[in-house]
């Protein structure tokens, strides 16, 4: 658990009445804003369970109807010495749950899909893959509009006819704003392959930013 504010001094205690005195949980801080939970999972339990329990540790912390906390866990292990292994997930899936799915506040290492790749590539490759793809420009430079156009695009899996109908524009409109971007990139958006080449461009835009951030 990550909190967004330094601990008042009562976090770690509201986890642990929480979770109960089992014998077999482990509740502690790692620094000012970080709690590690080492939960015992039974038999007939699995990551339903795990995933109810985080619901409610971050029901705990909301504030002003935002909640301060992100929540990631690993994997069930059934070793000690395993546990390592779960946490190292659980810390990767916090910070890949920031950067690509910024508005969820519990997220699993089982889910984090094409993030935990792009999370492992080094910031070197990216930047090649980028100036490859968009000769030295960043897709993160379009306008809004062009932006929001994208990504509404690849919300509704390329669909023009829906994308116009939810943007509130007319199906030309749109087809005009994806014919400019195929000028400007020589990626075509209607295009399976240049869709998934832009989409992860994106994504490792996002990256590359957030590891910038660190940095500072």
């Amino acid at each position: 658990m990550e909190t967004n504010r330094e601990k008042d001094g009562n976090e770690l205690e509201k986890v642990r009445s929480l979770l109960g005195s089992k014998s077999k949980d482990f509740t502690t801080t790692v620094d000012e804003k970080n709690i590690i939970v080492v939960k015992e999972v039974l038999e007939n339990e699995g990551y339903d369970e795990l995933n109810k329990t985080a619901e409610v540790i971050l029901s705990l912390f909301h504030t002003n109807d935002e909640p301060e906390i992100h929540i990631a866990y690993g994997t069930i292990v059934n070793e000690i010495k395993e546990v390592s292994r779960s946490y190292k997930e659980a810390r990767m899936a916090l910070d890949v749950g920031k950067i690509f799915f910024e508005e969820r506040h519990v997220i699993a290492y089982s889910t984090l899909g094409i993030g935990r790749l792009i999370y492992q590539l080094p910031i070197p490759l990216c930047k090649m893959f980028i100036k490859e793809i968009f000769d030295g420009k960043s897709p993160d430079e379009f306008d809004e509009e062009t932006l929001t156009t994208i990504n509404k695009f690849f919300e509704n899996s390329l669909n023009v006819s829906e994308t116009s109908r939810q943007l509130y524009i007319h199906r030309n409109t749109l087809v005009y704003r994806l014919d400019k971007l195929q000028k400007s990139t020589g990626l075509d958006l209607r295009v399976f392959e240049d869709a998934i080449t832009f989409k992860i461009a994106l994504m490792v835009v996002k990256y590359m930013k957030y590891m910038e951030s660190l940095d500072y």
